[in-house]
């Protein structure tokens, strides 16, 4: 063997229980057959059931199997894991034991049946191989099956095209050859280098069994899937995978594909039932139908159910149906040599009438459905004329349903019908298990994902987050594409609102056909409701193109157009659904999701959908309430500020104004500049106690009583007397309030007169020429507190240069742990303002107020200059 070239390897681990030893067994069988070495594998498969038993039943460990193929035979080594082992010294010889003994007789049978083996010891492992060699064939003598009359030959086209693609390391296509562009409608420049799972149909259920990711990476594999077709349409097939790897030891997956029913093209024989007598008596009847190993997913082991029931009644086609808890509906979940159209999760009624599954209860037998039209609503269209059907029941509770068919009238009697049942009854517990571990692991993911699901819509209050967290969680999770539409009131029309495919290169061809179609009509009854209309629309635009296409006479390949037409019939070729969103109520939109071409949607997750889109329309509705309430509160607050700041002549003003808390545009300081009368202004600056909606209502109240009042010709303290007053009338709902109050006279020497009065404020801090900081005002009692109040204003005149600085205590009692920016820090930052603009001035004391502190400001502030600019030099 050392100088053997290996062409190929297939490695396995099996574990240490008993049924292993089937399992491996099975595999080198696979394999070997697999290779086309089928005349040693009867010996490799009985060396290989003695090794693999001594290493996981004698010495209770894991069994690692390797086969390797040669040129001129076959190696296979088989090592077991023992921890502790005392390893044969050269001189002691090796004892073989005897064929009645409990171990050793896997090395003697290697001696006997080998051409060549050896065992290999070391403290941690035993590592036993051994080798057949190919016997020399004569040419032209080939294994052969039985001879068959003509009629029971598979049927097959005039020409068999057997499609070959290779699968690359990373799900690439590498090749496609012309029986492939020829069935699929695909040239090989339209899809090398695509992912193949871009094409597949696979008939999986994602979680609970095999995927195609996993099946490329087996040594080979065989089965039924479907591949979508350049028209949008699922072809059914039947497949041979073969892993390989090239002299670079780079691998590959060989994948050979045939129509559904031509498989007899591909498929492996079934592996004849063990002759050894005392292992038959020892054999699980469920064992002798399925196959062994059984598949351990609910999937796999319905598909091969469905597939034996086919073969062992010589069927053109079968299929298997699972019951609904409260068995009113079957859901088709496994079907073979049948249309693509019926297969995964299509539902049909268990009741007698038009359209429902009569014969599901009993075992039956159609032998002309042509005269029976509809007792199988699942064969509609299908071409079967002849099919027995028999229910799958434990403890007497109806679980599902199995069924064979033929294309010709007359094939089957009571006979077949009680072979069917007797099959059905083996595998009925055996399915009703696997069905409710694949629910339970449903239903917990299911948990986690509405959990998720709730903690996402929770965590927004934006409508358009809202809408695309609805759709991202739907797909591709629970549907290959997602549309939302809103409803604004009870008299608008539903309104497409968010489009979502798994493909982002389909959602524009998406959402241009579901905006020229009628929306769904918004029925508050609770659940999904099918939608025919996008699939139809889709269709017909798909036929339209290609109709003109084939009048164009176009030849080669198609438009991007003619491309995207096509890909989105494909898209939406399958069952779509619509499910209410309604919130209080009243129905606010509608979530509706699709599959591709020919698929259906399963009731576990249609119910996983409901659910979802109960708790997505209130969070919507929820987002909807609080933009409605955002938007007035921005309305309102915004009537509260001032609408501009005036123009003053010779005097520079300017207002800097943050409110505390998200979302609020007014708090409890206000300010305001307005002109009384010709040559007059008014200014004020003040703080409501508290912050929120309560303070900006006295805001209102304070900002309008100055102007109305200054107005009316009264001077200073008498306007704050009467706001004092109204402020008091408010009774409980008064609060008091600072304020700095004055008003401004520009002169014609270029300086400006002010009248101030300081109700309980900050004091305003005056800013010299020469760089001197001092207050321009004496402090007076504050305002909504006492209702007798004697006020007086105090007169000062800003020389050109100077600044006057009006602030609110957020600025001065702006806090860094127990340190204040104070008075005297504000003092100290305005010093060094000397020859900015009043803006300038206004920008340095916010910077140093929010550099003050790390945290964000958690009070209001307002900040108001003024300055008296210096004359300009004459020229």
């Amino acid at each position: 063997m050392g100088s053997a070239v290996i062409t190929a390897r297939a490695a396995a681990t099996f574990d240490p229980v008993a049924r292993s030893v089937a399992t491996a067994r099975a595999f080198v069988r696979d394999t070997l057959q697999g290779w086309g070495y089928t005349d040693v594998v009867d010996d490799a498969v009985v060396l290989t059931s003695e090794l693999v038993t001594n290493a996981v039943v004698h010495a209770g460990t894991a069994a690692d199997v390797l086969c390797l193929r040669t040129e001129d035979g076959v190696r296979v080594e088989i090592s077991d894991h023992y921890p502790e082992r005392e390893i044969p010294l050269q001189s002691s010889g090796l004892e073989l034991g005897s064929l009645d003994s409990e171990n050793g007789r896997g090395l003697l049978l290697c001696a006997a049946l080998a051409s060549r083996w050896g065992v290999e010891y070391s403290p941690t492992r035993k590592h036993v191989w051994f080798q057949l060699d190919l016997p020399d064939r004569p040419v032209g003598i080939r294994s052969a099956g039985p001879l068959l009359p003509v009629g029971l030959l598979p049927v097959a086209d005039e020409r068999v095209r057997v499609a070959v693609v290779q699968i690359d390391s990373t799900g690439a296509v590498a090749a496609w050859n012309d029986d492939a562009a020829y069935l699929f409608g695909y040239t090989a420049d339209q899809v090398i280098g695509k992912q193949l799972t871009d094409f597949t149909a696979w008939p999986q259920t994602p979680g609970t069994n095999t995927g195609i990711a996993d099946a490329l990476r087996l040594s080979r594999w065989e089965g039924s899937y479907g591949i979508r077709g350049a028209d949008g349409r699922t072809i059914p097939v039947y497949g041979s995978h073969l892993r390989v790897r090239d002299t670079q030891g780079e691998p590959s997956t060989v994948c050979l594909l045939v129509r559904d029913y031509e498989r007899a093209v591909l498929q492996s024989p079934v592996r004849a039932p063990v002759s050894d007598a005392a292992e038959s008596r020892k054999t699980d009847p469920f064992e002798v139908f399925i196959g062994s190993p059984a598949p351990d997913d609910l999937d796999g082991l319905l598909q091969r159910t469905v597939e034996r029931a086919r073969d062992m009644l010589d069927a053109d086609a079968a299929f298997l149906l699972l019951a609904t808890d409260d068995e009113t509906e079957l859901e088709v979940r496994a079907t073979t040599g049948l249309p693509s159209a019926r297969q995964r999760f299509a539902r049909v009624p268990v009741e007698a009438g038009t359209g429902r599954y009569g014969s599901a209860r009993m075992p039956a037998v159609h032998e002309d459905l042509d005269a029976v039209p509809g007792a199988v609503p699942l064969l509609g269209n299908t071409g079967m004329r002849s099919v027995v059907t028999v229910p799958l029941k434990v403890e007497g509770r109806l679980t599902g349903s199995l069924g064979v068919a033929a294309e010709a009238a007359g094939r089957y009697s009571n006979e077949e019908a009680l072979r069917l049942q007797f099959a059905a009854d083996r595998i009925a517990l055996a399915v009703e298990s696997a069905r409710l571990g694949e629910l339970e692991r449903l239903r917990r993911g299911s948990l986690s994902f509405l959990v998720e699901a709730s903690d996402l819509l929770a965590g927004t209050l934006d409508r358009d987050q809202t809408l695309a967290l609805m759709a991202q969680m739907t797909v591709p999770t629970l549907a290959t594409w997602c549309a939302v539409y809103t409803i604004a009131d009870q008299s608008s029309e539903p309104d497409l609102s968010y489009v979502l495919h798994e493909d982002e290169d389909r959602i524009d061809g998406l959402k241009a056909l579901l905006t020229r179609i009628d929306p769904p009509e918004p029925v508050p009854t609770p659940g999904a409701r099918v939608w025919s209309a996008p699939s139809e629309a889709a269709h017909e635009a798909a036929l339209r193109t290609s109709m003109r296409s084939i009048g164009a006479g176009e030849q080669g390949g198609l438009d991007s157009g003619t491309r995207t037409t096509l890909a989105t019939a494909a898209a939406v070729g399958g069952e779509t659904v619509v499910l209410p969103l309604v919130a209080r109520n009243r129905v606010i939109g509608m979530l509706t999701l699709g599959k591709p071409s020919d698929d259906h949607f399963r009731q576990e997750i249609l119910e996983l959908a409901e659910d979802l889109s109960r708790r997505a329309a209130l969070a919507l509705d929820n987002a909807r309430l609080y933009s409605e309430r955002t938007a007035i509160s921005q309305s309102l607050q915004r009537s509260l500020l001032p609408p501009g700041l005036p123009t003053v002549p010779n005097v520079e003003v300017d207002v800097i104004y943050r409110a505390a808390g998200e979302g609020n545009e007014v708090g409890g300081d206000f300010y305001d500049v307005f002109p009384i009368r010709d040559g007059a202004y008014g200014f004020a600056i003040g703080d409501v106690c508290g912050t929120g909606p309560e303070a900006a209502a006295v805001t209102g109240l304070a900002r309008h009583a100055l102007r109305l009042l200054a107005r009316e010709g009264f001077g200073g303290p008498a306007v704050l007397e009467r706001l004092n007053a109204a402020i008091l009338d408010e009774g409980s709902r008064s609060r008091f309030l600072t304020l700095l109050y004055g008003e401004l006279w520009p002169q014609e020497d270029g300086s400006a007169l002010l009248k101030v009065v300081c109700a309980g404020h900050p004091l305003p801090l005056r800013l010299r020429q020469d760089g001197s900081v001092e207050p321009a005002a004496d402090p007076q009692p504050l305002l909504g507190v006492l209702e007798d109040l004697e006020l007086y204003e105090q007169t000062l005149t800003l020389e050109p240069g100077d600044v006057l600085l009006c602030v609110t205590d957020g600025v001065t009692e702006r806090r860094e742990g127990t340190r204040m920016l104070g008075d005297d820090g504000l003092a100290e930052v305005l010093a060094h303002c000397t020859g900015l603009t009043a803006g300038a001035v206004a920008a340095r004391i916010l910077r140093a107020v929010e550099r003050f502190a790390a945290d964000p400001p958690s009070d209001d502030m307002a900040i108001l200059t003024m300055r008296v600019p210096e004359p300009h030099p004459a020229p």
